[in-house]
């Protein structure tokens, strides 16, 4: 077996997982108002569980009834526990095992603004005269019996491991940092008092637990971004403390939300894959404990290595099982090829678990996720042939999902290569896998025998000769042009051209633009140019950025010593300066080089929808063929469309 190491059984007391994958808590806003498990949640774990997982934690669960947000599990009273035991008894049928992740929130409670915030110390809220105070010592109190309250029902409820939360700033955490823990009781001060609260929580769970179930705990490796912060060495000396009042297995993550330290919770793709895999090792080489390497771990082959080279023994893989819920089994049966690949574009999982506009969470890759019954691929008893234009991400999409459901597709592209806008994001700095990516999906249509045919662009006599039931246009975006004086001069060019090497940039940089394409492209040609200023016309650049991304985005421009101007239209492009008129006053630039970055706009077709209108052939429009937006956007409405083909 090529993953032998992954794929090796593991003893932690007395349980036994099949491999060393584990599907960790994230949050899928998939539960209820009042906090109960539902049947769409039930769904997505098993279908992790059916995947091959070895072990599957649910999201974060709260355990003390005073600071229980609405729309996260809950395990705070017994009325929760039928429905979690719903889940545990659904994962094990599947083949799983099923670990439940007991939480308390602190700051991440306000959220629901009728729970209870508990910090350890006094923090004055921003733009406010109030003061959030810190946990008195009775609620403490009523915390740790909280705690171990809560593994009690988590036994009842059939969960076969628990883990305590103790990093990413929720309560634990915040007790154990002295960044956020000024007290001067017997809870604050030195190491041992900071790590008393948590270590009284992990004797309450211990003491209402069976002797031989497993307990991990999700600790940071240390304090990023915050001056004062956790030490690993710190976190080590308290991983020993730890491990004396029961803690199995050191489940090693890093982040916090007070700061741009939020970025490695869920790691963007600007982030290096596996990021802190060494933070783990150290901490397992040094306690001596059972570790998890969390970070971007998103390939077989570098998961097995970790294991192998000893850095640690169990390797969190979730965003990859949420890209592909088969993810496990595929490696398993050594179809890497097949795998359908976690990018860390955080467009579905991250942002959109923070957005008000979106149910629950999903992804690029997934639009099943949150829908897997729904989402069944089911055989059609209708076949079509269906004439698909462009070989993007959303023509592709609907290429290989069509041929899945038993209709003929046929892709016809323009160019000379597949892969379309999002093979030419990965063109851009960090962003590699984006492009492998779009050729993998390529390969994978190509693999399952859908026609294509590039270089042919779709015209009605190509209609015509094809005669298909339906056609899908997915024939993407162009960039919007500048209509200004000077627009075509000869250093002037376009932000698609400068990523797919068309065209070269030198001396002084302007890039008319500071959306993600404008500062991507600010990236791509910072090493070939003196200097480079990104000209925006909103009061910020970045805008159309997700959050942990701009993070990623803006420190590295900020690194590379980009210049940003905002609220800038520009009006007059020169031969050796851009004119920009910025409140209320006319300012030049000077510059060498010129890069139009203001957006796309979808490509004309017209005159194929007047004449599919004319032959009674229904056409569907999907990607940026309907609006510029996001790649996700795209990949769903290529799904959208296939199942609403009968």
């Amino acid at each position: 077996m090529n993953y032998k190491y992954l794929f090796s059984s593991i003893q932690v007391r007395g349980l036994e997982l099949k491999n060393r994958i584990i599907f960790p808590a994230m949050g899928t806003k998939m539960a209820t108002e009042d906090k109960f498990v539902t049947k769409q949640l039930i769904n997505y774990q098993v279908t992790r569980a059916k995947g091959g997982c070895g072990l599957n934690f649910t999201e974060v669960c709260s355990v003390y009834g005073k600071a229980a947000p609405k729309k996260f599990l809950s395990i705070s009273e017994d009325k929760y526990i039928p429905g979690l035991k719903e889940l545990t008894e659904a994962i094990h049928e599947a083949g799983g095992k099923a670990g439940i992740q007991l939480w308390l929130g602190g700051l991440a409670v306000g959220s629901d603004q009728s729970q209870m915030i508990v910090i350890p110390s006094p923090i004055p809220v921003p733009g406010t005269e109030y003061t959030l105070p810190g946990a008195s010592l009775e609620t403490i109190h009523e915390a740790v019996e909280a705690f171990g309250a809560a593994a009690k029902r988590a036994v009842e409820a059939g969960f076969d491991v628990i883990e305590f939360h103790a990093g990413h700033n929720y309560t634990p955490h915040s007790f154990l940092s002295p960044y956020f823990n000024r007290r001067t009781d017997e809870y604050g001060g030195e190491l041992k008092n900071r790590a008393r609260f948590l270590l009284e929580c992990i004797e309450s769970i211990r003491e209402h637990i069976p002797i031989n179930m497993p307990l991990f705990m999700r600790v940071d490796a240390h304090d990023d971004y915050l001056e004062g912060g956790l030490t690993i060495e710190e976190v080590i000396e308290f991983c020993k403390m730890a491990k004396e009042v029961g803690v199995d297995v050191l489940d090693v993550s890093r982040g916090n939300f007070s700061s741009a330290a939020i970025k490695y919770e869920v790691p963007p793709i600007d982030l290096p894959r596996g990021f802190n895999v060494e933070n783990a090792a150290r901490i397992r080489r040094e306690t001596g404990m059972l570790t998890v390497a969390v970070g971007r771990i998103n390939d077989p082959s570098q998961a097995d290595e970790i294991l192998n080279t000893n850095k640690a023994d169990m390797v969190v893989m979730g965003r990859a099982q949420l890209a592909d819920p088969d993810f496990c089994n595929k490696a398993f049966e050594e179809r890497t090829e097949d795998i359908v690949r976690c990018v860390g574009c955080n467009q579905g999982c991250y942002d959109g678990f923070v957005s008000t506009e979106m149910p629950f969470i999903t992804c690029l890759r997934n639009p099943a996720l949150g829908r897997e019954e729904e989402y069944q691929v089911s055989m059609t008893l209708n076949p079509k042939k269906v004439l698909i234009a462009g070989g993007g991400i959303a023509g592709l999409e609907a290429a290989l999902q069509l041929k899945k459901r038993g209709h003929y597709p046929v892709l016809c592209e323009a160019s000379s290569s597949l892969g379309g806008q999002f093979a030419l994001a990965g063109e851009a700095p960090r962003k590699g896998e984006m492009k492998e990516a779009a050729l993998a999906i390529a390969e994978q249509v190509i693999k399952e025998g859908v026609e294509i045919k590039l270089n042919t662009p779709i015209t009605e006599k190509l209609i015509g000769e094809l005669k298909p039931d339906e056609v899908f246009i997915a024939i993407g975006s162009t960039p919007i042009e500048l209509k200004i004086p000077g627009a075509d001069l000869p250093h002037v060019t376009n932000s698609h051209d400068v990523l797919a090497g068309k065209s070269r940039v030198s001396g002084k940089a302007v890039v008319i633009g500071g959306g993600l394409v404008g500062l991507e492209v600010a990236e791509y040609i910072h090493d070939n140019v003196d200097s480079i200023t990104v000209i925006e016309m909103l009061d910020k650049v970045a805008k159309d950025l997700g959050e942990l991304r701009n993070i990623c985005v803006m420190e590295s421009l900020y690194a590379g010593g980009v210049q940003t101007v905002t609220n800038a239209r520009c009006i007059e492009i020169k031969k050796d300066a851009i004119v920009v008129e910025r409140l209320g006053n006319v300012e030049e630039i000077s510059c060498d080089s010129v890069v139009v970055a203001i957006g796309s706009k979808s490509r004309s077709f017209d005159s194929v929808r007047i004449y599919c209108e004319e032959q009674g052939i229904l056409v569907h429009v999907i990607g940026d063929a309907l609006k510029a937006r996001r790649a996700l956007n795209a990949v769903a409405e290529a799904n959208e469309a296939v199942r609403a083909i009968s």
